[in-house]
C-alpha cells in the first residue's frame, strides 16, 4: 500500500486542493447566479414569439447547446482582452452554457402551471406583468428548483473544463502537484472525493426538494 498511496504527499497537497475548491465554489456561485437569470430571460423571450428576435435567439440557444464548454471556454478566453481576469471569462461561459438548458427548465416550469391560474389572472383584471410576477412565476419557479438544483451540480463537476483557460481550480493545483513531485495518484483521488463530499449532500439536498415538491 505504501508504494501506492503516500499519506504525507497526501496532506501536502491538501492546502493546494482546499484553495482550489474555494475556486470551483466560486465560479458555481456565480457561474449559476448568471445562468438562472439569463436562462429565465432566454424562456421569456422565446415564448413571446417576436419573428426575427426568437429565431435569433433559438439560434443561438441551439449553437451554444451543441457545441462543448471546453471549445467554448478556450474560443471566448483567446478572443476576450487580456485584462479580463480567466476566471471572470469562466463564470460568464458556464453561466450563458448552462442557461441555455436551464432555458427549457423554465419553459417547463411555466408550462406546467395550471391554465386555471391564468383564467384567475384574467377574470381580476390583473395587468400582465403583475401576473407574471405575483401568479406565474413564483409556481413555475418552484417546480424548477429540483432541476435547476441538478445543473448546478453538474456544473459545479465541469468546473475542471476551467484548467484549459489558465484557472487553478481543484483539478489544475492537482495538476500542477503531480508535474512537481511525480505522484498523481494522491492529488487525483484527492480531488475526486472533494468533489464527492461536496457534490453528494448537495444531491441529497435536490433530492429532498423534489419529494417535497412532487
Amino acid at each position: 500500500m505504501s508504494d501506492i498511496w503516500d499519506w504525507d504527499r497526501a496532506w501536502e497537497v491538501l492546502p493546494d486542493l482546499l484553495e482550489g475548491l474555494k475556486i470551483t465554489v466560486f465560479a458555481t456561485v456565480v457561474g449559476m447566479v448568471i445562468a438562472s437569470i439569463l436562462g429565465l430571460v432566454f424562456a421569456l423571450v422565446l415564448r413571446k414569439h417576436v419573428p426575427v428576435l426568437t429565431k435569433l435567439l433559438k439560434f443561438v440557444v441551439d449553437f451554444v447547446r451543441m457545441t462543448p464548454l471546453l471549445v467554448q471556454l478556450v474560443f471566448v478566453y483567446l478572443l476576450s482582452p487580456p485584462e479580463i481576469p480567466a476566471l471572470a471569462i469562466g463564470c460568464v461561459v458556464l453561466g450563458i452554457h448552462y442557461a441555455t438548458y436551464m432555458s427549457e427548465v423554465y419553459r417547463a416550469g411555466i408550462d406546467a402551471v395550471p391554465p386555471g391560474q391564468w383564467e384567475a389572472a384574467t377574470a381580476l383584471n390583473l395587468p400582465k406583468s403583475r401576473t407574471w410576477r405575483a401568479v406565474i412565476l413564483p409556481q413555475a419557479i418552484r417546480n424548477t428548483l429540483p432541476g435547476l438544483g441538478n445543473y448546478a451540480i453538474s456544473m459545479f463537476k465541469e468546473t475542471p473544463f476551467l484548467f484549459a483557460i489558465s484557472v487553478v481550480e481543484m483539478f489544475s493545483a492537482a495538476q500542477r502537484f503531480g508535474a512537481n513531485t511525480f505522484s498523481y495518484i494522491e492529488p487525483i483521488t484527492m480531488v475526486g472525493v472533494l468533489f464527492l463530499l461536496v457534490s453528494y449532500p448537495t444531491s441529497l439536498l435536490v433530492r429532498r426538494m423534489e419529494i417535497r415538491l412532487a
